[in-house]
């Protein structure tokens, strides 16, 4: 049945990168695997605790790791030409567009924590400095 899913979804919004991955789309998927997976639950952990500052370093590494992935997965959305490939490929601006904004969120998403991390003043860093 997931293999049925994956098929209707390639078919339907013309996306190869998910029947027929390129090797560098597949080294992302081995880093979100081994890299993007693991942070979730301590994140979730910090985030729900609350107060908890020293997820910023973390944050700030993995909102940068995502963001530079998708930008070239977007890029190649949108400049590949996919007339050559096995599988079907968005041809037209609609068609690049609609599967455009199936990945977008993962971009935003990722943007909208760094912006976090780095401007709300909660995670700001400030040095405690010893009195003598």
């Amino acid at each position: 049945q997931l293999t049925d899913l994956l098929q209707q979804y390639a078919t339907s919004f013309r996306d190869p990168l998910m029947l027929q991955p390129p090797e560098w789309f597949k080294a992302f998927i081995y880093c979100e695997a081994f890299l993007q997976l693991p942070f979730f639950p301590i994140a979730a952990y910090a985030f729900l605790k609350g107060g908890c500052r020293w997820i910023r370093t973390p944050a700030i590494i993995y909102s940068t790791h995502v963001a530079t992935t998708l930008f070239a997965i977007l890029a190649h959305i949108l400049f590949h030409d996919f007339s050559k490939a096995e599988h079907a490929g968005p041809q037209t601006l609609r068609e690049r567009l609609a599967l455009l904004s199936i990945y977008l969120p993962y971009l935003l998403i990722p943007l909208l924590l760094l912006f976090t991390m780095l401007c709300n003043p909660h995670y700001k860093h400030v040095e405690k400095r010893k009195r003598k």
